[in-house]
């Protein structure tokens, strides 16, 4: 195995883009109203989010590995976004959440083990 990527929940995959294109995210996939699932991605990240025509879905998690975490908390928490404080844990890494519309948790760390 090469690669994973999180299938999160959206109850609105129109809301869901708009809300990650205002962190920096874009569509890399058709648009929202024609698949009922989004393909985003910003600098690597790629999240995928299926609809509720995929079959009801509860909010996921993911985390995301970003050399520039302070930038980016700053960034996401200017953008109006749900983000906790920015932390250093007892395992060395630098790390914040972020929770979206529809309840999914973002985990944002730095550095990788």
């Amino acid at each position: 195995m090469n690669r994973a990527l999180p299938l999160l929940a959206s109850s609105d995959t129109r809301a869901t883009l708009e809300f990650y294109e205002r962190l920096g995210f874009s569509s890399r996939g058709a648009p929202p109203e024609e698949w009922d699932y989004l393909i985003i991605e910003a600098d690597g990240c790629e999240l995928h989010f299926a609809g509720h025509t995929l079959g009801e879905r509860t909010p996921g998690s993911a985390f995301v590995y970003a050399e520039a975490i302070e930038e980016l908390h700053e960034r996401w928490s200017e953008a109006g976004a749900s983000v906790t404080p920015l932390t250093h844990t007892n395992f060395g890494m630098r790390l914040f959440t972020l929770h979206d519309p529809d309840g999914n948790e973002i985990r944002v760390g730095w550095p990788p083990r």
